[in-house]
């Protein structure tokens, strides 16, 4: 039987309506638009919140007023948050505990690594920005969603970020319901950005296929400052048996779709490839995650 596709709907992030009028920034406008996506075809969607300065208790409660009404139309909805950005300009995971206890959460996720994220100046990267992950964050990171039955959606930047995953899972301490997503970077960066990471070619999945493929973890392709579902990559990452990660969050393609137009993009390209597209509980049971509690708070 061939294996089903999981299509992730990241349809957000910090991409503005200025760059994209389609883009979900209200909470009303990321509701619909998630249950769009999930009518469309995706099984998991990743949002951020409309704004910085949230604590964890804040930026859960925010989560959740989003999450309700999604969850209410549709039960079966595989959703997770992102970091929580500070008005320091920091990030935490305090939220995540908060959204477990609910009984509505049953993603979290992990960004194993730093990176440098810039701009270019003068024919060049520049800037001071660092993305920052210590290790001990990075242990933190799972530990919490192990610790709260969280299936981690972890964020692959760069290679040494999935040879920590690897070293994770090497000690037995993975937490149950992890998929890695290899962000494959476009020379034009995320929104206009430096470069990082390797670049959207088969012979960067090739590189990142032949360090996960031993260890069974399920992975998705994905795209920074591109249009993955129309590039070479995608069809080739279908082929390999992965899955595809798509949405505004690092779309830069030419063009201005909406998260709804780029999910039936990737059934087409599913379809095409013959392969099925996974259902949520599907997904769920592909990457095992844990079981939300029949009694949410």
């Amino acid at each position: 039987m061939t294996a089903p596709v999981i299509i992730e709907a990241a349809i957000n992030g910090a991409t503005p309506k200025r760059r994209n009028p389609n883009v979900p920034r209200t909470d009303d406008e990321i509701v619909a638009d998630a249950l769009a996506c999930f009518e469309a075809g995706a099984a998991i969607v990743h949002h951020h919140l409309d704004g910085t300065g949230y604590d964890g208790p804040a930026a859960a409660a925010a989560y959740l007023a989003i999450w309700r009404p999604i969850l209410a139309a549709r039960p079966d909805a595989l959703l997770y948050p992102t970091f929580n950005f500070t008005a320091d300009g920091g990030h935490d995971h305090t939220h995540l505990a908060p959204l477990a206890a609910s009984g509505l959460a049953r993603m979290g996720l992990c960004d194993p690594g730093s990176v440098n994220l810039g701009r270019w100046r003068d024919g060049v990267p520049g800037g001071s920005f660092v993305y920052a992950n210590d290790l001990d964050t990075v242990a933190s990171q799972l530990t919490t969603c192990a610790e709260h039955g969280l299936g981690p959606a972890v964020a692959i930047y760069e290679p040494g970020f999935l040879r920590i995953v690897l070293a994770w899972q090497r000690a037995g301490r993975l937490p149950a319901g992890t998929m890695v997503k290899f962000y494959l970077c476009d020379d034009r960066g995320a929104f206009g950005g430096a470069p990082f990471g390797l670049p959207p070619t088969r012979t960067a999945l090739d590189a990142y296929l032949e360090m996960v493929e031993p260890s069974g973890i399920p992975w998705a392709v994905s795209m920074v400052g591109g249009d993955v579902g129309r590039s070479d990559v995608a069809a080739y990452a279908l082929e390999r048996g992965g899955h595809l990660h798509l949405g505004l969050e690092f779309f830069d393609g030419d063009r201005t779709p909406t998260n709804v137009e780029l999910v039936h993009e990737a059934v087409a390209l599913c379809a095409s490839a013959g392969r099925p597209v996974a259902t949520c509980a599907e997904t769920a049971a592909i990457l095992g995650l844990p079981e939300r509690s029949p009694h949410p708070a």
